[in-house]
């Protein structure tokens, strides 16, 4: 066996003793103060293990918003590296967005500032530098974020944190032959929650709910009770559902999060576990015994095979049921919330997205690609006027599933390899796992609210290993109302805006010698005429779509107007 395979078996038996489940501390105020530095963890005995954290050497707060709160965040990078921080599942500006382009140098600080608009729901933080998203969440940054509103708490939910309500963060790490953090590896053979190995923990008899979060890397968990007790799952990614569903099992990819109540109140003096049942898994599925489709999928893939936890079934929590608390919850509400998801008819596009592999067909190894290309941190993908309805519709021709996460908005499940999704997946998400081998989901969204014509948000395969190589592409979000203003209107107008590129015109109040400059998103001069006719045509067709500036210079005076070609 290879020497780190030996030395994952050793700290399996140093670690027989249990650990009692850390649960984060608390951040209950508008004005946040987060410090990202490094430090040491001891997930075994005796092992020290260079970790890194939010307020500490590892993991991070969870933040407790309510909808409507004006934030003030300031996270201070204390770490040798240059990072960012992104809000999982927050509808916010892309300025504050903490996407690759936000990065945070070492020893300088980001101070985004925003309303909450989210409905109550679980959301969570974690570094989003490009080809450096791995490495900084597998060493230990990432928090929750619950965000509370005054449709929910007419509910009668559990809500004190800690105490009938818990987090829950499900994670596995590889370790190397020091005991460090391995990235990028197939060797994840560490399970466990809120950074806890082998995690113990006391749950009262009563209704419990369990805010729960895959931030694994690349595992997908199926989450249940070793007893196959029945759990009410009442949210998603977004939000909470219309009404409670009765599940014992609920499949979780990286980035997926899940609002789950446990009805505990004749369970007192009980022992179960919270498992991930990989065994049960299909084929194509990474975690399952057999992560792709096709004869000889495990090769690429150095070490899947030597996993103990690929199809197999392992505990994450032991739990005992000890006595109740002080005016408990006792009973799970027959509704929740309010929506109404969003007409396919009313849809303004549909965008087509393809994934494939850059490597032979059936690779597992990836890089893997969208559309064809591999992320480019200067070129926009797509430019989405604001407001527009969308049908985002994404083929995966690789042998894997890939869980796709799209920043700025929530979205509503249309179809899964053409059938209706199952009831779990009607509310609002924001990752989604697109079966592999051809399959395909449709999902539709609204994207409201924010418009910038120079920041743009993410989209991206939520297997951080995918998304480091390259799995991710980006949006502008612009207001074509905007690029209309009619300021200026006596030194030039621009039609049509939108415009394909052809029959483009410039019209001037009076006729003199001007010059032309065209700049693209990053600055770049695309093209440079001048004029003295008062009308002008100038060709943009064989520009790549995008949002560019126009600058007019005459007698010294600077004037500019955005335009969108598409």
């Amino acid at each position: 066996m290879r020497p780190i395979y030996l030395l994952l078996l050793l700290l399996s038996a140093i670690s027989y003793g249990q650990n009692q489940l850390n649960i984060p501390a608390t951040i209950e105020t508008s004005t946040i103060d987060l410090t990202l530095q490094e430090g040491a963890t001891q997930f075994y005995s005796g092992v020290s293990t260079n970790t890194m954290g939010a307020n500490g050497a590892l993991l991070g707060p969870t933040l407790i918003m309510t909808k409507g709160d004006n934030v003030n965040i300031t996270v201070n990078n204390q770490l040798t590296d240059t990072t960012t921080i992104h809000w999982h599942g927050m509808h916010v500006a892309p300025e504050n967005d903490g996407g690759p382009h936000s990065i945070i140098l070492p020893g300088e600080t980001w101070n985004p500032q925003f309303t909450v608009m989210d409905k109550a729901g679980l959301n969570w933080y974690h570094p989003h530098l490009h080809m450096q998203t791995d490495r900084h969440v597998s060493k230990g940054i990432a928090g929750l974020i619950i965000v509370r509103d005054a449709e929910e708490s007419g509910l009668n939910l559990p809500s004190t944190y800690g105490v009938d309500e818990f987090p829950i963060v499900m994670q596995t790490k590889g370790f190397d032959a020091s005991g460090q953090i391995l990235v990028h590896t197939e060797l994840d053979t560490s399970a466990m929650v809120n950074g806890t190995v082998d995690a113990f923990t006391d749950f009262p008899a009563q209704v419990i709910r369990l805010r729960v979060l895959n931030g694994s890397s690349q595992r997908v968990m199926e989450f249940g009770f070793s007893d196959n007790r029945p759990f009410s799952l009442i949210g998603t990614d977004g939000g909470l559902l219309s009404a409670p569903l009765t599940n014992t099992r609920y499949r979780m990819a990286p980035g997926q999060r899940a609002d789950i109540l446990v009805d505990l109140t004749t369970s007192l003096g009980q022992n179960f576990q919270l498992m991930s049942y990989a065994s049960e898994l299909p084929n194509a599925i990474y975690g399952a015994s057999q992560p792709g489709m096709g004869a000889g999928a495990t090769s690429s893939l150095v070490g899947y095979t030597s996993n103990p936890l690929n199809g197999a079934d392992y505990q994450l929590l032991d739990i005992n049921v000890t006595s109740p608390t002080v005016g408990p919850v006792l009973v799970i509400p027959s509704t929740l919330a309010s929506f109404t998801p969003i007409a396919e008819a009313s849809a303004n596009i549909t965008r087509s997205l393809t994934f494939t592999s850059a490597g032979a067909m059936g690779d597992l190894e990836g890089p893997f690609l969208i559309n064809g290309s591999s992320f480019d941190m200067e070129t926009i993908n797509y430019n989405i006027p604001l407001d527009n309805i969308e049908i985002w519709s994404i083929t995966n021709q690789t042998p894997i599933a890939h869980p796709f996460h799209i920043h700025d908005i929530q979205f509503f499940i249309l179809d899964i390899n053409g059938n209706p999704p199952p009831p779990e997946l009607q509310g609002y998400n924001d990752v989604i796992l697109v079966p592999g081998g051809m399959g395909n989901i449709r999902f539709i969204a609204k994207f409201d609210d924010f418009a910038n014509d120079t920041i743009p948000f993410m989209y991206h395969c939520h297997m951080l290993t995918h998304e480091d190589m390259g799995m991710m592409g980006q949006f502008l979000v612009t207001d074509p109302s905007a690029s209309l203003e009619e300021d200026n209107l006596n030194v030039f107008k621009l039609y049509p805006n939108p415009t394909n590129g052809d029959n483009f015109k410039i019209e001037f109040s009076e006729s003199e010698e001007r010059e032309i400059t065209v700049q693209d998103g990053q600055g770049r001069v695309v093209k440079n005429t001048s004029t003295s006719l008062d009308q002008f045509n100038l060709d943009l067709s064989g520009l790549a779509n995008g949002v560019y500036t126009i600058t007019v210079i005459a007698n010294g005076n600077h004037t500019s107007k955005r335009i969108i070609k598409q």
